[in-house]
């Protein structure tokens, strides 16, 4: 018998993908193919490049992974999995099962037991969990409130216009489990619970129908214990609690005063706050601005009335003296163009991050969901573009240490008030450790920024962070993701694709620019922003430029030769000319080239450390 764990989406066979795949949109290393007939039903897939070691398995959570063989490091890397989070696995932890994404682990719900404790211990949990007590029906039987970050699926919504409405409508049908009121809607659960999400928050407005002995049974059996408790070992029990008490309290205090002193700051820079005060901050966590591979985030204000972003991290592998290690490293980095870390919460398994808020959002927001006459104008994405480039300058050449972010993409680019972009997630790579690579490949869309080199499995240098940033540029100019492809004549196009062929052919670059703007934006600017997005996606690395030189090119001081089609993205382009810069005094021949090209790495930085700047 089988049993649904994920849904792939339709094929398209024009694409060649699954609909809800897509990573198989952008990629440029595995040849997907689909067969289905009356006959037979089944997927395959083939590799570009022979040298590439592949397996494609599906694991006993239900998750479908691909991995590549790193040579180097001998070892197997995830280069995607489906689904991307352990709970968003079909019935994962059966009916009644909570599925806890922190611990990557199942449990039962209070009132319920292991169906089966053998397949259990196992780390099969897909069989669920039993009642401890079964329903007596209507009335008899109770309601316990619980909060979850996701409430289970195939739910009924009868009419009702309260919460005490709803409650009848359940207790009326004997085969109703769970009853959730909220936002004027009234929704039922039949029969078995599946793929529940309990959040640690108190309360909620989401009640699990169980027998009334299961709700009564903690205070019936506090009731008991009191009843048969002798006065003689009651009083004995005070004594021994008021002698530690009076023995203690001196101790504790004065251990609280020094943590208190200890909590506050870090470093002279970073708070330190406690989880109680960020939960307070935030009203239990209840106002989600947004998330990804690391965790959520999180509005909230301060007692002074400063308003924050928390992230609640996922995936970590630090312990605490680490943690506040990179934290405290991470804090020292300021810019202009970063995102600013105001603090961070460290309590058992709880790890959270403080930054200012960002009052417009993240770029993708502004960029790909904006109303017609909210959509950003030219020069205000061309400044985006700047200041994004000059924050990552920052990481890569002017830190202490040289900081890779490792996932550049629209998301991870905020605006504050002014529209001034900030680069937010830097760091966190080296926070998460071993695990980044299972988290780079939970993030929605990540997949599309991704260098080359991610996937081969050699080591990761700054020039990655060029290629996402090149991937991200395009998206600045198009105003639509990379992945949504344009269609003229019935021919799909990738927009990289489309446009480095554009400039290959010498084509006036304004066509390329989102048509929301009616074709208002700097034609000089246009150029080398398209310039300069071919030019960063480049396949070898050494061909890119520095982010340093991607805000020289932005600002107008140094210019560039039209780029060459990255064979990634253009397979019938058989020969690719050598990456080259050239300023206004460059000696140049009589067809408008420089005399000076550069072939391989030594080369190319020999030329740019010989490149003057404009005036």
């Amino acid at each position: 018998m089988s049993e649904q764990v994920w849904t792939s989406g339709e094929w398209n066979e024009q694409l060649r993908t699954f609909n809800l795949v897509p990573e198989m949109r952008l990629n440029y290393i595995y040849n997907f193919s689909y067969i289905s007939n009356e006959d037979e039903s089944y997927f395959t897939y083939s590799l570009y490049n022979d040298s590439i070691i592949s397996r494609f398995v599906m694991d006993f959570s239900g998750q479908i992974k691909q991995f590549t063989w790193s040579e180097k490091n001998k070892e197997w890397n995830l280069f995607w999995s489906q689904p991307r989070q352990f709970c968003e696995v079909y019935g994962i932890c059966g009916a009644f099962g909570n599925c806890n994404q922190d611990t990557l682990k199942c449990e039962c719900l209070q009132g319920f037991t292991e169906g089966s404790p053998t397949d259990w211990n196992l780390q099969d949990s897909t069989g669920g969990c039993v009642r401890n007590t079964s329903l007596q029906c209507g009335n008899k039987d109770g309601f316990l409130s619980m909060s979850t970050s996701k409430l289970p699926e195939n739910s009924r919504s009868p009419q009702a216009n309260s919460a005490e409405e709803c409650k009848l409508a359940c207790e009326s049908t004997c085969s109703c489990s769970a009853y959730a009121y909220g936002s004027s809607r009234c929704q039922l659960w039949d029969g078995d619970l599946l793929n529940i999400q309990k959040s640690d928050a108190d309360g909620g407005n989401f009640y699990l129908r169980l027998a009334a002995s299961e709700i009564r049974n903690p205070v019936a059996e506090g009731e008991k214990k009191k009843k048969s408790f002798n006065v003689a070992l009651v009083g004995a029990i005070v004594s021994v609690i008021a002698f530690l008490v009076l023995a203690l309290v001196p101790v504790m205090i004065c251990r609280s005063r020094r943590s208190v002193g200890k909590s506050k700051t870090v470093d002279g820079t970073l708070v330190a706050f406690t989880y109680r005060e960020l939960q307070s901050a935030t009203k239990n966590f209840s106002q989600k601005l947004g998330g990804g591979g690391f965790g959520s985030v999180f509005k909230g204000v301060l007692s002074d009335s400063t308003v924050i972003a928390v992230k609640k991290l996922e995936g970590f592998s630090q312990g605490e003296k680490q943690f506040r290690s990179e934290v405290s490293t991470i804090g020292t980095i300021q810019h202009v163009n970063l995102v600013r870390l105001r603090g961070f919460c460290s309590e058992g398994a709880k790890r959270l991050l403080v930054y200012d808020f960002m009052p417009k959002g993240s770029l993708d927001a502004n960029l790909f969901h904006q109303k017609d006459n909210e959509v950003l104008d030219w020069k205000t994405r061309y400044q985006i573009a700047l200041g994004t480039a000059r924050g990552l300058e920052y990481l890569h050449d002017k830190c202490r240490d040289c900081v890779i972010h490792c996932d550049i993409k629209p998301e991870n680019i905020l605006l504050d008030g002014e529209c001034c972009p900030k680069v937010a997630d830097f760091g966190l790579a080296k926070l998460v450790g071993r695990e980044f690579s299972r988290v780079l490949t939970t993030m929605r869309g990540t997949r599309g920024y991704l260098a080359p080199e991610w996937i081969s499995g050699v080591a990761i240098t700054p020039k990655a962070d060029v290629y996402s940033y090149g991937m991200m540029l395009f998206e600045i100019i198009s105003g639509k993701r990379n992945a949504e492809h344009y269609s003229k004549d019935e021919k799909i196009r990738f927009f990289p694709t489309w446009a480095a062929t554009k400039m290959h052919e010498g084509e006036d670059m304004v066509g390329l620019v989102d048509n929301r703007l009616e074709g208002n934006a700097d034609t000089r600017e246009v150029a080398r922003a398209c310039k300069v997005a071919c030019w960063c996606i480049q396949d070898d690395e050494a061909h890119r430029p520095s982010m340093g030189q991607v805000v020289q090119i932005l600002e107008g001081v140094l210019e560039v030769n039209p780029p060459p089609i990255p064979r990634s993205l253009n397979v019938l382009v058989e020969n690719q000319d050598d990456m080259f810069f050239f300023s206004e005094s460059s000696n140049r021949s009589s067809n408008g080239r420089s005399n000076t090209t550069s072939s391989t790495s030594s080369q190319a930085k020999s030329t740019t450390s010989s490149m003057s700047l404009m005036s």
